[in-house]
């Protein structure tokens, strides 16, 4: 089947690009004319911040459920100074006349508690409240701001600026250029030849242009976050250079052969084409094994980027054998005019990366250097092609024989490697980073820091707490549950209790501000408190069951439900990853092992992560202040990095055991499979750590916190697992590697991932 695909794409090469160019176009024309539906929104199971939220949506009109927000001000002069008040409030009345928003002024008669009454700030700041409908999007919310800010500027003597992650402003990632800026670099010195790096970063891009598309389309169907996008392209352009070179290089080796164009393409499809097809299927099903947490906001970024992985997938298999049918043996041909605008176009990209836009004078030099060629003849020439030496001959041979004498001081040493690496795991704390963690120059963090200055740390995470009277519920009732609230030694604030109708309440709502910051610790422990010790004694006396809830609440819970469900989604994914595997390679102990393996170096990723975004390791670099780590982030990456190693894994073990079976010898197919694929695994590593490393540059704390997991799996992956621990561990099992029993290996049923080295499945193909 691969290899008739591939003859297939070859010899309908036009039809199928043409197919490609037209998919792009009607998809983004439907797009275009349906729009996409994107929703930041978390379904929250059955917990009690759902419970308070159910309550004050009731009967409270929804309070505090919608996007809210803060614009905060600060005078010198005293906020009730006539001209700052005056000033204020023609502002709030602006934004106020707005259909889709709602302002709570602290001029109003009960918003006396919205202006700073103690400390030196007394009187000095102020807040207004700021709540818009559940469904407001991005873009909405941010005219908003930008609203708000443009009529703050005309307010002299004031500091204005607006509170609320929704209202902050979100810059688009735009370092993934800089990692394909090093994908071209690399690629051409790995390989010596401009085609054969412009193919797989053309089949990427296609494959991401459609996969973006479908993410926004198919917005309107399911529940998906805007992040869905970014993460797409992260992991597509990673995945889609990979597979796109893993099936040129096989290419190519066939032509060294001597095979014909066709026969090279076939086969690659045939062998490298099945492995690719493997390899993305299990990424598809690492990332969609997060439906199992049963949360529409994860379930959504997976598949997001399960489509993107597909469309990935299906463009190696078909517009990549299309595309060598039209390069043919010019992948091997380098000449020095696109040597030369290969290197303009990295540079340029590198400037819109980095934002430096007269790097971008890249792109005209490269079409001047092009376009000068036809005058300028020394630009035509080849550029001297790169020695090839035998495989035996090459340094990754020879590396896994210098393994393969002494393996276990080698897998020993691995192991401890990435289990040192691994410890800062045990004191992971998971939750949610507050605005406290912004770039201090934006609003976002200026207001963050004047609502702690004037009212303290804990008021950018105040709690509200819901309750459901019993009909002819005692006042007095209430008076002892603000009470036991405010002896909590955590507590800083609480309100009296805010009926939802004075003449006959049905509900009532305490506002609660604790001592500490939102994300601190602390904060988390005043939550279980507040539940645990402090409201049953009360709640059993008075009749009265309080739900706790709010943003912070609902951060703890959660993380709570996400970890819970953590030990289900790694089973799922371990267990059909483990069968998969089997399936495939016809054996036990490989399989066991390149999934105890691939736990290492995840383990590994998430203790450097915890050093760098929790501990606080190398923030004068990376610019991260200390924070917990996102609930979803740890998971997110299981499936990314797990489905990225069995990548590797597939390349590498494919070949290992088409050598093996080959040969009959578990020693030497070892080290030739380590030593036929280690340049293109290397290059193919090499890529992907730059690029999910670049994400580093971005102010987004998630972007950055995805960018370090992934490069440093990748890395390690890379390096200590495939170029380590895999030589040593086959080579200590021998020809146990393969062992099946007898009654497992009739009832799996049978996959064939090598494919045939010298035909495709209906013909034996000959050198020419």
């Amino acid at each position: 089947m691969f290899g008739r695909l591939g003859s297939f794409c070859y010899r309908r090469r036009r039809l199928v690009a043409a197919l490609w160019f037209v998919a792009l176009l009607v998809l983004g024309a439907i797009s275009g004319a349906v729009g996409t539906a994107f929703q930041d929104e978390f379904n929250l199971p059955n917990v009690e911040s759902k419970t308070g939220f159910d309550i004050l949506e009731e009967h409270f009109g929804g309070q505090g459920t919608g996007v809210t927000g803060t614009i905060v001000f600060r005078a010198d002069q005293g906020v009730q100074d006539p001209a700052v008040r005056a000033a204020m409030e023609g502002l709030f009345a602006e934004i106020d006349a707005r259909d889709d928003v709602t302002i709570g002024s602290p001029y109003r008669p009960e918003g006396e508690r919205q202006i700073a009454s103690q400390g030196p700030e007394a009187g000095k700041i102020a807040y207004a409240e700021l709540e818009m409908p559940p469904n407001t999007d991005f873009a909405t919310s941010f005219e908003v701001s930008e609203e708000i800010q443009a009529a703050a500027a005309d307010i002299p003597g004031v500091q204005v600026e607006i509170g609320g992650a929704a209202f902050a402003e979100f810059a688009e990632p735009s370092s993934e250029v800089l990692g394909l800026a090093f994908a071209i670099v690399i690629l051409i010195l790995a390989f010596g030849s401009v085609m054969a790096m412009g193919l797989p970063v053309g089949v990427a891009l296609a494959g991401i242009g459609v996969g973006v598309v479908l993410i926004g389309l198919i917005s309107n169907l399911l529940t998906l976050p805007d992040f869905a996008t970014v993460l797409g392209i992260m992991i597509g352009l990673g995945v889609g250079i990979d597979y796109a070179l893993f099936i040129v290089t096989r290419y190519r080796e066939n032509l060294h052969n001597g095979y014909s164009i066709e026969q090279s393409v076939s086969i690659a499809l045939d062998t490298a084409g099945r492995a690719v097809t493997f390899a993305g299927t299990t990424v598809v099903i690492s990332l969609l094994g997060m439906l199992t947490m049963q949360v529409s906001f994860v379930g959504g970024l997976a598949v997001g980027a399960a489509t993107v992985v597909f469309v990935t997938v299906i463009a190696s298999l078909t517009l990549l054998p299309a595309l060598l049918g039209f390069v043919g043996q010019k992948v091997e041909v380098t000449r020095w005019r696109g040597l030369i605008a290969a290197g303009l176009v990295a540079l340029a990209l590198v400037g819109v990366g980095l934002k430096v836009s007269p790097l971008l004078v890249g792109l005209p030099l490269a079409a001047i250097v092009l376009v000068g060629s036809f005058v300028y003849a020394p630009l035509r020439r080849e550029v001297p092609a790169f020695g090839q030496k035998p495989i035996r001959e090459t340094l990754a041979y020879r590396w896994s024989r210098f393994i393969q004498r002494r393996p276990w001081q080698m897998a020993i040493a691995g192991a401890v490697a990435l289990l040192v690496l691994s410890i800062p795991v045990l004191s992971m704390r998971l939750g949610f980073s507050d605005e406290g963690n912004y770039d201090r120059k934006t609003t976002t963090r200026k207001a963050y820091d004047l609502l702690a200055q004037g009212f303290g740390p804990g008021f950018n995470g105040t709690f509200i707490l819901a309750a459901e009277l019993p009909p002819g519920a005692d006042p007095e009732r209430l008076t002892a549950i603000s009470d036991a609230l405010a002896a909590d030694p955590g507590v800083a604030f609480v309100s009296p209790a805010i009926p939802n109708n004075p003449e006959s309440p049905a509900a009532v709502l305490w506002r609660l501000a604790p001592t500490t910051a939102p994300q601190d610790a602390a904060t988390t422990a005043t939550v279980n408190r507040l539940r645990d010790r402090v409201l049953p004694p009360v709640e059993a006396s008075t009749g009265v069951d309080v739900a706790v809830t709010g943003a912070v609440p609902v951060g703890v819970d959660f993380s709570n439900y996400l970890a819970d469900r953590l030990p289900l989604f790694f089973s799922v994914v371990l267990g059909l990853s483990f069968l998969l595997l089997m399936t495939v390679f016809r054996s036990v102990l490989v399989p066991l092992k390149a999934v105890l393996m691939n736990l290492l170096s995840i383990g590994a990723a998430y203790g450097v992560a915890v050093a760098v975004f929790q501990w606080g390791w190398l923030s004068a670099i990376t610019g991260v202040e200390p924070a917990p780590i996102e609930p979803f982030v740890p998971m997110m990456l299981f499936a990314i990095v797990f489905g990225l190693s069995m990548d590797y894994e597939v390349f590498l073990l494919s070949r290992v055991r088409e050598e093996w079976v080959r040969t009959g010898d578990s020693r030497t197919s070892v080290a030739d499979g380590l030593a036929s694929t280690a340049r293109v695994i290397t290059a193919a590593a090499a890529i992907m750590v730059f690029l999910f490393g670049s994400f580093l540059l971005e102010a987004d704390r998630i972007i950055k916190l995805f960018g370090l997991g992934l490069a440093v799996a990748v890395l390690l992956d890379a390096t200590i697992i495939r170029m380590l621990l895999v030589p040593a561990t086959m080579e200590l099992l021998g020809d146990k590697n393969w062992w099946m029993p007898r009654w497992l290996d009739k009832t799996l049923p049978k996959v064939n991932v090598e494919g045939s080295p010298t035909g495709t499945e209906d013909r034996e193909l000959e050198p020419v």
